[in-house]
């Protein structure tokens, strides 16, 4: 599912934060979360104007940039992206609303996580799936065994639009970087735009093949712990990892800068 070239529609009049209003470094925040978006986009992810990626602004503790409601993901900019607090009030001016149920599910973890710059909420096919089936994500293949130990799960609530549920979101949560939300979908939390881009993309990835294996109806085979706990120690870690040449897993650092190369071919308008 690809980019459309040509961009149309509300971003042509969406009233834009000037430039000169903003720091280097949330100008740089906003590329990078317009940038997610489109990419999730470009890889099928969205759930037409529904779900949503937030991400931290730069020396900030209390605000967050989001999506304004009634977008599409392909028509998102950098400019257009709503600043708001962790009680959801907008604090740039801008003219755009947000989405309740967005705003629960994201404040609960950027209030509670200050290492979850930016977190990504998923509703595609095969994180639905994966999110009913009672054992969740299993370590089937090399992509699943990347979160060994790193998934935490959360009891559907219905709609989240009750802020209570915030304490709850943050509680099983914890201090895992995934949870798939029973019956609803998946969520992930990175310290950067490009982990988190990069795990959502694994995870999906792990998702997918998860739910064509059990499709087969053949029997399948299960890794060892060992495996597992070797191939998540070497994935999304921060450790300086003597395998690697520049001492440190390329997971969610080495993807980034190529994804926006390809969408500056597609697209720079997300730039905007």
């Amino acid at each position: 599912m690809g980019l459309a070239v040509k961009r149309i529609g509300v971003t042509a009049n969406a009233a834009r934060q000037p430039k000169s209003r903003v720091s280097a470094a949330e100008r740089e925040a906003r590329v990078n979360l317009a940038a997610c978006y489109r990419l999730a986009a470009h890889y099928g992810w969205t759930d037409l104007i529904y779900t949503h990626i937030s991400l931290r602004v730069p020396d900030s503790e209390h605000h967050y940039l989001l999506n304004p409601f009634g977008f599409m993901f392909d028509e998102i900019t950098a400019s257009s992206l709503v600043k708001v607090d962790l009680d959801g009030n907008n604090v740039d001016a801008s003219p755009h609303r947000i989405h309740r149920a967005g705003f629960v599910i994201h404040s609960a973890i950027h209030a509670a996580r200050p290492d979850a710059a930016c977190v990504i909420h998923s509703h595609t096919r095969a994180g639905m799936a994966v999110s009913m089936m009672k054992r969740g994500l299993l370590p089937l293949s090399q992509h699943a065994m990347l979160f060994h130990d790193k998934v935490a799960y959360h009891d559907s609530e219905g709609f989240a639009l009750d802020l209570d549920e915030r304490t709850r979101l943050a509680r099983d949560l914890g201090d895992k970087p995934v949870m798939l939300l029973r019956n609803h979908g998946t969520l992930v939390a990175g310290e950067t735009a490009g982990q988190a881009f990069s795990m959502m993309w694994h995870l999906e990835k792990a998702m997918q093949a998860q739910v064509d294996a059990l499709a087969s109806g053949e029997k399948l085979t299960m890794p060892s712990k060992r495996v597992a706990a070797a191939i998540a120690k070497r994935g999304f870690s921060n450790a300086k990892i003597a395998e690697y040449t520049d001492g440190a897993s390329p997971l969610g650092r080495l993807e980034w800068p190529g994804l926006l190369r390809m969408l500056d071919r597609i697209d720079p308008s997300y730039r905007d």
